[in-house]
């Protein structure tokens, strides 16, 4: 009974460890965003030059995710999430020094190792914890990347109001301090390796692509997507990919197991995760831009930057809320329904927005919707990219989910971001109907990726973290491959029908 106690007492206190460590890469996410203007009159930085303070923190973090997370897989999880909170701790500490916009920019991009805490805390959590809450843990964490986004968005304008940009850096470095701290004392180190080498050249080829592919998509409206240096960075990711995907193909020892990206769980997934991300990040970016407009452009509520962050208040409670959920309803019914579910639900608040938008209360009860829907998605999202694979491959495995989510995410607000100033003179106020068509093409999104999670394969209730069909899989993936020691590929004596 002690043990057993324990045992609980330390999954708790690892598990809200992970937590927080989380919410501070979420909150540097987006917290800075609606300080902006006031870092670049302080840094004395130009426009363009601002706007890099966002786009070098998601290059950044784009290149680190899977990458740390397979360094997790082979050199031990709680070792590199050490590393990775000192690096993002060290970043933060710099940007909150930061007297000017290089040395700003340098802080930005040592804070963006942060990214691979999902991945490290997914992998943490599948070689740790009990297999019954595996479900439910992964849920609420990955949920606090939407809870965390929001809230950053929330306490912005109070922070700067009352003190100064530099705590949106002070704050979250404190937080970081304390998640360092429990994670060397509380958090186990996996027994769960991978043998092998630093796959140096596939770590450096995935940067390569995914570096020119977020930048000629982030820099496209700015630079011109037809300029020479848009056209030559899609060139140098189209062929980046081509020649990644053959390196790694015939590598013995790959940082991306190709096999692995083509377990139909897996890829079927990520599809799913690529239009979510299309989604869910215009929601945070366009939906204060859209209440903040004077209602004397026919549309909009004149809310401040304060104001309008807290029309994103119900979303971040409630991904949190339905990221538990997610939990339970995969034990009970499988991972794959509450992502159709959450799909659905989500695309219904989008089309809230479409065409009810004239009054506050209706952005509340769509954003909410939104909410919901997002944390029902991210929760099973990761639950089943983490049970299709074997326990080495957790942490590449969801590095790359939370890439493609990215990846969705830069096509989307840049996309949206062009339908809703399509046709409008610089300095002026965007047309309702640039907003209307933005939230009917999100609502799209949205039933396409229920479709696409209906399409995964069928799932049954576990009480572990494996489906049999993931099983099924995971064993033909692994068919002729030798297991690390140490490791495992759960069968169904572990499952529960």
């Amino acid at each position: 009974m002690t043990d057993a106690l324990d045992a609980k007492r330390s999954s708790s206190v690892t598990f809200v460890t992970l937590s927080l460590s989380a919410l501070t890469f979420s909150l540097l996410q987006t917290m800075v965003a609606p300080a902006l203007p006031e870092i670049r009159v302080d840094l004395g930085a130009s426009q363009a030059g601002v706007a890099w303070i966002m786009t070098i923190y998601l290059l950044s973090a784009s290149v680190a995710t899977p990458i740390f997370g397979r360094f997790g897989d082979i050199y031990g999880k709680k070792r590199m999430l050490v590393i990775m909170l000192v690096g993002l701790g060290l970043g933060t500490l710099v940007d909150a020094l930061a007297t000017s916009l290089p040395m700003m920019l340098a802080g930005r991009i040592i804070q963006g190792v942060g990214g691979a805490v999902f991945p490290l805390s997914f992998g943490i959590i599948r070689d740790e914890f009990p297999p019954e809450k595996v479900g439910g843990a992964i849920g609420v964490v990955s949920a606090v990347l939407g809870v965390g986004s929001g809230v950053g968005t929330v306490l912005a304008g109070p922070i700067t109001g009352h003190l100064s940009y530099h705590w949106l850096f002070w704050i979250p470095l404190i937080a970081i301090v304390i998640a360092l701290v429990a994670t060397m004392v509380y958090v186990p180190e996996s027994l769960v390796r991978v043998k092998g080498k630093v796959p140096v050249r596939g770590a450096l080829l995935l940067s390569v692509w995914l570096v020119a592919l977020l930048l000629g998509i982030s820099q496209g409206p700015r630079w011109g997507w037809t300029s020479g240096s848009v056209l030559g960075l899609f060139a140098v990711a189209a062929v980046g990919i081509v020649v990644w995907v053959a390196t790694e193909t015939r590598s013995a020892q790959p940082l991306v197991d190709m096999r692995m990206m083509r377990i139909p769980t897996v890829y079927r997934t990520n599809i799913t995760g690529m239009l979510f991300g299309f989604t869910m990040y215009s929601v945070m970016v366009f939906v204060p831009e859209f209440v903040e407009t004077p209602s004397s452009a026919g549309y909009g509520f004149g809310a401040s930057v304060a104001q309008a962050g807290l029309y994103l208040v119900p979303s971040s409670i409630f991904m949190l809320v339905a990221g538990v959920a997610a939990g339970r309803l995969g034990v009970l019914f499988g991972p794959k329904l509450p992502l159709v579910l959450g799909a659905l639900v989500a695309a219904s608040g989008m089309g809230v927005l479409a065409f009810v938008h004239s009054e506050s209360y209706m952005i509340y009860i769509a954003t909410s919707l939104v909410g919901i829907g997002i944390g029902l998605g991210f929760a099973s999202m990761s639950h089943l990219v983490v049970s299709a694979v074997r326990p080495d491959q957790t942490g590449i495995a969801s590095g790359m989910n939370a890439n493609i989510r990215t990846i969705g995410g830069s096509l989307g607000t840049t996309i949206i971001a062009s339908m809703i100033t399509a046709g409008v003179a610089a300095g002026t106020l965007p047309h309702e109907n640039g907003y209307t068509h933005a939230f009917l093409l999100m609502f799209i999104g949205f039933l396409v990726a229920a479709v696409a999670a209906a399409s995964l394969p069928k799932t049954r209730p576990v009480l572990g973290v494996r489906t049999i069909d993931a099983v099924e899989e995971g064993l033909a993936c692994a068919e002729s491959v030798p297991l690390p020691r140490g490791s495992h590929v759960p069968g169904p004596a572990h499952t529960q029908v």
